[in-house]
């Protein structure tokens, strides 16, 4: 290199710094509004995981709470009652709607156990979905993030180097 060429070049390096915050204030317009929309996506995944993971624990604590509860030699009637006043999660929930339905079909008499039962199933299939459905509330949000996320990051490293070689393609080489 002569040094007219590293006075060509001088501008370049001294615009452009090593600093994260520089980088990407110097990058194209697409790289920026990549890493911004990938930054977005982060946040809000990793405040989604720990929404779960709270979830997960409360579900999980208030789960073993109601087992030991459960198996604990009250009555099935003290327990609902106990039970029926609060609003319950996990298999709490579905211990009500199941004593629920148990306590509706039997006020008007006494029905064939067969109907009382497949009742008392669909209740518990309907209780269960919407326990799964409240676990697994936007988790469709973080498989879309996991498996799109590296291909949006992809197209703006390709970008920001498409971009870097369109700026140093009129710099002249030594010959």
């Amino acid at each position: 290199m002569t040094p007219t060429d590293i006075d060509v070049l001088a501008p370049v390096k001294s615009e452009v710094g090593a600093s994260i915050v520089s980088l990407f204030l110097n990058a194209d317009l697409v790289v920026q509004l990549v890493i911004l929309g990938l930054l977005l996506a982060s946040i809000w995944s990793w405040a989604i995981i720990m929404e779960k993971l709270v979830l997960i624990t409360s579900t999980q604590r208030q789960t073993d709470k109601f087992e030991q509860t459960f198996w604990s030699g009250r009555s099935l009637q003290e327990l609902y009652q106990a039970l029926a006043q609060r609003q319950n999660a996990s298999m709490a929930a579905m211990f009500v709607a199941a004593m629920r339905e148990w306590k509706r079909s039997m006020e008007g008499g006494a029905r064939p156990l067969t109907g009382v039962q497949m009742r008392i199933q669909k209740v518990l299939d309907v209780t269960l979905n919407r326990e799964v459905g409240r676990l697994e509330r936007r988790l469709m949000f973080l498989a879309t993030v996991g498996s799109i996320a590296p291909f949006v990051g992809l197209f703006g490293t390709v970008w920001g180097i498409m971009s870097s070689f369109q700026a140093i393609a009129p710099i002249k080489t030594p010959t």
